[in-house]
């Protein structure tokens, strides 16, 4: 019986499923992140592998004669780490890697001309052109900005506390979050805090949530941070479609993760893109786009 392995691999997590020749799902697996920009090659190969050799096993139970005709990896991090991994898997077909926005360009546009815009922990454009090719803009990384991501309305947040602790910023339901969080009273404690610590971008996007769940809820504060990160994001978003799409009168744009989905997002991306951007929420995981794009290989 023909397979096919799909993987979306991403900074947090990564997803493997084997479908059929119809694209119906029948093994799953779910790691930890893999990315090579943040982990050792040795523990990279080891989700990969691991979890390919296991999903195999699996399905083997089941079905004996399992035999693997295409692997498509979405992935994060650099695209020629992935391409010199492809070449040495050995019985998984005919292998594809992309970059991790393929799955959600997938989900926003299923082939056709369009973008999609994805904010989670970090934050990528992605667009699909009228002639088909894909392109992709923004993913910088935390050091770099990634604005409209969860990193970047903690790291605002966290900034806009500072300034409150100083007395230079009026005080806030969301600068007592932070003080709440992580106990820090003054600004130099804070400031030392997250200057000292080696996870800081990830502890910084863990601050999204509190400040997503205040803007659902009107807080000023929350609703200005979200506000001004997403529109730093549109910003980009705008000058890819003057580029590819200026043009059309009517564009779908997708919008995938949290952030994107709040009111306060959405009101920022009508201004700043205007009316003819028809904005869609993709509610899908990634996962999906990656099955989709399997099944028409």
């Amino acid at each position: 019986m023909n397979f096919k392995i799909g993987i979306d691999g991403g900074g947090t997590k990564t997803e493997f499923i084997l479908t059929d020749a119809a694209g119906v799902i029948i093994g799953r697996r779910l790691d930890r992140g893999c990315n090579p920009s943040l982990l050792p090659p040795d523990e990279v190969d080891r989700i990969i592998r691991g979890n390919l050799q296991a999903l195999l096993e699996v399905s083997r139970e089941q079905y004996p004669e399992v035999v693997v005709t295409h692997t498509l990896m979405g992935m994060a991090g650099s695209p020629l780490f992935w391409r010199d991994f492809a070449a040495k898997l050995e019985g998984c077909g005919a292998v594809q890697t992309h970059d991790d926005s393929i799955a959600v360009l997938e989900l926003a546009t299923g082939g056709a001309p369009g973008l999609v815009l994805h904010a989670g922990t970090g934050s990528f454009i992605a667009a699909r052109g009228a002639d088909g090719t894909a392109h992709f803009a923004g993913g910088l990384g935390w050091r770099f900005g990634d604005p409209g991501s969860a990193y970047d309305l903690g790291r605002r947040l966290v900034a806009r506390a500072i300034l409150e602790l100083q007395g230079w910023a009026e005080p806030s339901r969301m600068g007592r979050t932070v003080v709440d969080v992580t106990g820090c009273r003054d600004a130099a404690t804070l400031t030392r805090r997250f200057y000292t610590d080696t996870s800081a971008n990830t502890a910084l996007a863990e601050f999204a949530p509190h400040v997503t769940a205040a803007a659902e809820e009107e807080d000023l504060v929350a609703v200005n941070l979200i506000t001004q990160s997403v529109t730093e994001l549109a910003h980009l978003a705008r000058s890819v479609i003057q580029r590819l799409f200026a043009q059309a009168e009517k564009l779908p744009v997708g919008l995938s993760g949290a952030i994107l989905q709040t009111a306060a997002a959405r009101t920022a991306l009508t201004q700043a893109l205007g009316h003819h951007c028809i904005l869609e929420p993709i509610t899908d995981p990634p996962i999906e786009g990656i099955r989709r794009l399997l099944a028409r290989l």
